[in-house]
């Protein structure tokens, strides 16, 4: 795997988030060997597969952390010689950009161990000892958390990481993949495009004009760099822009589904809580118990 080209995937961050953070479930990561601008933080809870990071290849188990740099090529993959378990990964990824707090917040003073912690990260860093125990403990609350106190855990986190001894480089001092990047402006085309109409009907014909790619070809393309079809990713952003509703507003369900794109209440009850494990009711509810 490690011999072939590696794509260039895009992070489906919604604009109203500034990293992002998602907990795989399923029966494997759904990825290629690929590579991405942000910096990677993979916590696996339940695997039994292989990790490859640059040119190296390691056995996956439960409690594996791994800090990937920003275009270091790498894939999570699942071993699948056995019975394939729809239960069989689990696992919680966290993407940011360098600069995702700011052009200038990096080169504050205070931060120049964490300056030196990204430029590390080139080659990636398995995290071990006391120190995986504390971020992975810290991973977990921080999948649990929303807005603020999820931006403080991730702080928290990197913070740990820039003063821990318990850091051991995983590619090779003389790895040097060769990136390809050409597919960067049809991307940001299509992203633009998905970003703007996320409150309409998204035709798939449209989307695939803007990406001057033919139906077919365009469903290859979106699948190889952002791990999802069409309407998962679409679902996925609309869904995030819900969630911002229902904890913002008194408005009606009804009235916040349509206005995030949904065309029916019984299709958004159904995405929401395919995405989220609850109802937006429930959601909400929660949400306003936990804020008390």
């Amino acid at each position: 795997m490690t011999s072939r080209q590696p794509i260039l995937e895009t992070t489906p961050q919604s604009p109203r988030e500034s990293f992002h953070c998602e907990v795989v479930r399923g029966s494997s990561y759904g990825a290629r060997w690929h590579f991405h601008p942000e910096v990677q933080l993979t916590l696996v809870l339940k695997s039994s597969g292989y990790r490859i990071v640059g040119d190296n290849i390691a056995a996956l188990e439960p409690g594996d952390l791994v800090l990937v740099g920003a275009n270091l090529p790498h894939v999570w993959h699942q071993d699948e010689s056995g019975p394939r378990k729809k239960d069989g990964v689990h696992a919680i990824v966290v993407r940011f950009r360098e600069d995702f707090l700011g052009s200038h917040f990096l080169q504050s003073p205070e931060l120049e161990t964490v300056r030196r912690l990204l430029k590390r990260s080139a080659r990636g860093l398995a995290v071990t000892g006391t120190t995986r125990e504390m971020a992975g403990g810290l991973m977990r609350e921080l999948a649990r958390q929303r807005g603020l106190a999820r931006l403080l855990e991730l702080l928290e986190i990197v913070n740990l990481l820039a003063a821990s001894k318990h850091l051991r480089p995983i590619a090779s001092a003389n790895f040097s993949p060769a990136l390809r990047d050409s597919d960067t402006p049809r991307m940001q085309r299509v992203m633009r495009f998905i970003h703007d109409h996320l409150d309409e009907t998204i035709d798939r014909d449209a989307v695939a004009r803007c990406a001057a790619l033919s139906m077919g070809a365009f469903s290859r393309f979106f699948k190889t760099r952002t791990g999802k079809t069409l309407p998962q990713y679409v679902n996925e952003l609309r869904v995030g822009h819900a969630c911002v509703q229902l904890r913002r507003a008194e408005a009606k369900v009804a009235d916040i589904a349509l206005a995030c794109g949904f065309e029916n209440l019984a299709n958004f009850n159904r995405q929401f809580r395919a995405i989220t494990a609850m109802s937006p009711r429930e959601y909400r509810s929660t949400f306003e118990n936990h804020a008390l």
